[in-house]
């Protein structure tokens, strides 16, 4: 196998970097698996359509005194132009996003100075469902549907 001279490789790579739209190699990217907060919420924005959702993503780790510890980190997703996956973005839904982080510092309520972490959705992934179909059997059954609640079996154990 023959290798590039070094002159050479470094114009064809200077060649790659330097001839491209500015935006293609200054990029970052954020990869996220966490479950929904609550149901996604969908607005129109200059006429287009934007589903807002906030993903929760914990990690687990020991401190030095050995003690189990949880960190959650909250994400403000906003997925443009994909209406049609709104009514499968349900609270308790496991997700892997990507996209485009930014951050928003505001001032809030107590005057103090924090920041938001905000992600656009390129990419998103439904790992596993949201509300079971056993909300939607209670849901009926306070409703008065009775009969439909009964056929459905349970998947609760006897015991």
């Amino acid at each position: 196998m023959s290798y590039l001279p070094f002159a050479l490789l470094s114009l064809f790579s200077e060649y790659i970097f330097v001839n491209q739209p500015f935006n293609l190699y200054l990029m970052i990217k954020l990869q996220l698996i966490g479950y929904l907060g609550k149901d996604a919420i969908q607005r129109e924005v200059n006429d287009k359509t934007v589903l807002r959702f906030h993903v929760a993503h914990t990690e687990r780790f020991r401190n030095q005194q050995g003690t189990q510890q949880e960190k959650t980190t909250w994400v403000d997703c906003a997925l443009w132009e994909r209406e049609n996956l709104g009514p499968y973005l349900l609270q308790g839904t496991q997700v892997y996003v990507e996209g485009f982080p930014t951050v928003d510092v505001f001032t809030n309520r107590a005057n103090e100075t924090v920041g938001q972490l905000q992600l656009k959705v390129m990419n998103i992934q439904l790992l596993s469902p949201g509300r079971r179909d056993d909300d939607r059997q209670r849901q009926a059954a306070a409703a008065g549907d009775d009969d439909e609640a009964l056929d459905q079996p349970s998947d609760e154990l006897p015991f």
